[in-house]
């Protein structure tokens, strides 16, 4: 699934729910002086423009460059359609830009945008998706995970959640949030942002698309000492194993689990090691779309041992982690 080439363009989604945040933190890259050019593609149906002097609101698309390089645009269209014609005209030199972020509505669910980066051939073979980064507003998040899939969506495709307003808040709620999307989301790293301020490699060049980027998870994912407990549809789990695996059951069963699964599944990442191999397996998937390649070596002094994390709503845990026990063989 995942593509590593250079000189593809890197995209960036960023999401989050309805006034969670996202337009103050996109106007915020788009306005700091860090010398990339950045293409914004914005939903049409999005809550806000990104500035009344960027966007216009009429009906015509249209594409302004601004004082730093970046360039704003709307979608009148179909997503795969917009990135074709920025493609092609970066290569006929008619526009300059470097990277391309995509700010989805507050209603949406990141996973059709996505996929297409893997699905379509034409954006697949000029764009390498980057991460999805979701903004969740403090104040209102519980609520409105609890009333709203989309919003838990949008945790459980993350690569990096950022939590904003958290100023308006007790420190005790924003801690029993924050427990929240870690059980939710237990790969995706949290920054807190006011007014949208945070380091640019806070949103940027995260990799979270990458065969060959490290499996990070929160340590804190398995800390029970909690005091509110939610029965989110959107959850995580990790899988690890220290015998290794057999080649060809793990990916016959992964293959079945992401047919069976796929419209549950959400993300799912891992580094598995795989008997008679000197070199880690990585693989990563998206809803049924799934890939995999050899990683680096193991190091001498390395433990070896598999790990695999699941996000996606209401998956059947116990039938996955028995058919991955027994695709193991003795060491």
């Amino acid at each position: 699934m995942a593509r590593q080439n250079r000189g593809m363009i890197p995209a960036t989604i960023l999401t989050g729910f309805l006034g969670a945040g996202k337009t103050t933190l996109l106007k915020r890259i788009l306005q700091e002086d860090h010398g990339q050019r950045i293409a914004v593609i914005e939903n049409e149906f999005g809550e806000e423009s990104i500035d009344n002097e960027l966007l216009f609101e009429d009906r015509q698309e249209r594409i302004i460059e601004m004082n730093n390089g970046c360039l704003c645009c709307t979608v009148r269209g179909d997503l795969v359609e917009m990135l074709g014609r920025l493609a092609e005209q970066k290569k006929r030199g008619e526009i300059v830009f470097d990277r391309v972020v995509i700010e989805t509505t507050g209603l949406a669910e990141p996973g059709p945008v996505a996929q297409t980066f893997f699905v379509d051939d034409q954006v697949a073979e000029a764009f390498i998706l980057d991460a999805v980064i979701t903004v969740v507003d403090a104040k209102h998040g519980d609520h409105q995970l609890n009333d709203h899939p989309e919003a838990q969506a949008q945790v459980g495709f993350a690569d990096r959640i950022l939590i904003s307003k958290s100023d308006l808040v007790e420190p005790q709620a924003l801690e029993a949030l924050q427990a929240r999307l870690r059980k939710m989301n237990a790969r995706a790293s949290q920054s807190l942002v006011h007014f949208g301020e945070t380091p640019i490699e806070q949103v940027l060049d995260i990799r979270g698309f990458n065969l060959n980027a490290a499996l990070e998870m929160d340590p804190d994912f398995l800390d029970t000492d909690m005091h509110h407990h939610h029965a989110d549809d959107v959850s995580s789990f990790i899988f690890k194993a220290e015998q290794p695996f057999h080649a060809e059951r793990f990916e016959d069963f992964m293959s079945a689990v992401s047919q069976a699964y796929g419209p549950q599944l959400m993300r799912y990442k891992g580094v598995v090691w795989v008997k008679g191999s000197e070199n880690q397996m990585v693989f990563q998937g998206v809803h049924m779309l799934m890939g995999g390649d050899r990683g680096r070596p193991w190091k001498a002094d390395e433990k070896r041992q598999s790990r695999i994390v699941f996000i996606g709503r209401k998956l059947p845990r116990d039938t996955i982690e028995r058919g991955l026990r027994q695709c193991l063989v003795s060491a």
